[in-house]
């Protein structure tokens, strides 16, 4: 009320309606008095007569600032009301015993009015006492609510709506508003250390930043704000908004989701909206098509921000990267629009250290198959196996990269995706040729090689191929079914049991190997040794380390296995 009686003066003197030679300084003065018990809030706006007094306050849901909108609705000026439903005097109530109001109007030979109301349909309206243009609302704050008047509790409330009004508002003689409202600004015109003091202060407990949108928009609807893409420390939670809404710079909510789409609720910032309807329900906003346009608006403006830094500073957007990706990809697969206008700056980081190649550039050349990391470390002889072969294998290693992999699956129809380890490059293969039968057994090497292994293992849904590899220091590799993988990974992600029997999956074993040769010779022997076994299962387990869903049904026995090794090791080595 105190704002809007300022702002409507202002008004009136841009249009020549009220005239005065001094230059005012207007004011909102707000007093707790815990011996009175009252909360007094004071400014030097345009002031109430008695008739005013009963049709604006009386009369519950009648609006001075409706009035006030309708008689200068064809003005061009922005009038910066705030209030327009006759409602929101009422809420002091909430608190209050009674409430009194003692005002002087600026029109000339007003008399000053007051009014008395105990939150019945009854008040008390006399002569007033107020010698200067203006109004005090005197709330006498009931026994239960004292809180009220200690200065802490009504500073923090201040702080948090009306931190940015565009009059100074003191509380007890020391202004609490003295930050301006930012997103007001010229872009042009504000300095990088300025978002981020802006940032702090209305995240004082959070790091600092890692990019922001400046937003201003004239049409359908007006609307400002600065929205900051913060570090992420963990899963994206959609589940109540960051960005903290306003009307007018009086601070509104921070949980408006229906304006923002859910992928960017973990934005923080302000938006600033004197378009907004505050008097609806949440299923209008949803509905309304002028919201619809503002929500679509703010998507494409984050977009084109986005994109228009990936093209024009590529080595910042990289830099970015690692902690926007999560915002990206989540938008990408919620909005086809923000996934048509993102696609030409969606990037993924190359294995080895290759540094960023644009994802949508890559898939010109209409490859057949995608090969990807979830485990760089974990996966490096994959890796390199894979880039042996001339391929480009793409880091996906974040949570979102579950979902988004499968989503880009079905937006490239035709280009499977696969996990590096999900396969074995021909490259990898030796380019030997011929294998020799042996006369004893009828059977090549690599039939020999298969049997030795089944016979040892014998697991479910384990199939087993003996390969000459060009690199023989390594005795097989576990290759796990990328559909396979892809099922146990969302049983994982909804916590949910993973299924009790093994995956199926493959095991390659190297033929080049001297451990595989030497324990498949020993296990065509007449003797054969529970040692023989024991390294089989040793060189399984080694092979399906990086296969965590299949490590781990294992672990247990693969570290009983590598001490009785140890023991055999040290039997023969160090012997007496």
């Amino acid at each position: 009320k105190s704002l809007d009686a300022i702002s409507k003066l202002k008004h009136l003197k841009l249009c020549g309606e009220f005239k005065s030679d001094a230059e005012e300084n207007f004011e909102i003065h707000i007093k707790t008095d815990k011996e009175n018990k009252t909360v007094i809030f004071s400014d030097n706006g345009l002031g109430m007569t008695a008739e005013e007094i009963k049709k604006y306050i009386s009369e519950v849901a009648f609006s001075g600032a409706s009035d006030f909108i309708d008689k200068y609705k064809n003005d061009d000026k922005d009038s910066g009301i705030i209030g327009h439903f006759g409602l929101g005097f009422y809420s002091s109530f909430i608190i209050a015993d009674y409430v009194e109001i003692d005002s002087l109007s600026y029109r000339e030979g007003a008399s000053a009015a007051h009014w008395k109301c105990f939150g019945n349909p009854d008040y008390e309206i006399s002569e007033g006492k107020r010698d200067k243009r203006g109004t005090d609302v005197i709330i006498h704050v009931a026994e239960d609510e004292a809180d009220y008047l200690e200065e802490y509790r009504m500073r923090h409330v201040l702080s948090e709506y009306c931190s940015f009004m565009p009059v100074p508002v003191f509380l007890n003689g020391k202004r609490i508003n003295e930050q301006k409202a930012l997103w007001n600004e010229r872009p042009a015109d504000i300095e990088e250390k300025e978002y981020i003091d802006f940032y702090r202060h209305l995240y004082p407990f959070e790091d600092d930043p890692i990019f922001w949108v400046h937003i201003n928009v004239e049409f359908p609807i007006r609307a400002k704000g600065i929205l900051y893409f913060p570090k992420l420390t963990h899963e994206l939670d959609n589940s109540k908004g960051k960005i903290k809404f306003y009307y007018n710079s009086v601070y509104v909510s921070d949980n408006l989701k229906d304006l923002i789409p859910p992928f960017l609720l973990n934005l923080r910032g302000v938006i600033d909206c004197p378009d907004m309807p505050l008097n609806v329900s949440r299923s209008y906003l949803q509905q309304d098509p002028v919201m619809k346009k503002l929500t679509a608006h703010i998507t494409r403006k984050v977009s084109d921000e986005l994109s228009s830094l990936f093209k024009s500073d590529r080595e910042k957007y990289e830099g970015y990267w690692e902690d926007i990706n999560p915002f990206i990809k989540v938008g990408m697969m919620e909005d086809d629009k923000f996934f048509e206008s993102m696609k030409s700056a969606l990037i993924f980081k190359k294995a080895g250290g290759e540094g960023y190649e644009a994802f949508d550039s890559f898939m010109e050349s209409k490859p057949d198959k995608v090969f990807y990391a979830s485990d760089e470390k974990g996966q490096a002889f994959y890796i390199g196996l894979a880039k042996n072969d001339g391929k480009t294998v793409f880091v996906a290693d974040s949570w979102i990269d579950l979902h988004f992999i499968p989503f880009l699956e079905r937006k490239y129809a035709g280009t499977s995706f696969v996990r590096v380890d999900s396969e074995v490059a021909e490259s990898a293969l030796s380019t030997d040729e011929g294998e020799a039968v042996d006369l004893d057994t009828g059977k090549t090497f690599s039939e020999t090689v298969t049997d030795v292994f089944k016979k040892a293992l014998d697991i479910p849904g384990l199939s087993i191929r003996a390969e000459k590899l060009k690199d023989a220091s390594v005795p097989a590799i576990a290759i796990l079914k990328e559909q396979d993988r892809r099922m146990r990974e969302m049983f994982t992600m909804f916590r949910r049991e993973e299924p009790s029997m093994p995956a199926e999956h493959e095991i390659v074993v190297n033929m080049s190997n001297d451990t595989v040769r030497r324990v498949v010779k020993a296990a065509s022997s007449e003797n054969v040794s529970d040692s023989v076994n024991l390294v089989i299962w040793q060189i399984y387990d080694l092979a399906v380390m990086s296969q965590r869903p299949l490590f781990e049904m294992r672990a247990e026995t693969y570290a009983k296995n590598s001490s009785k090794l140890l023991e055999l090791y040290a039997a023969n080595v160090f012997a007496e």
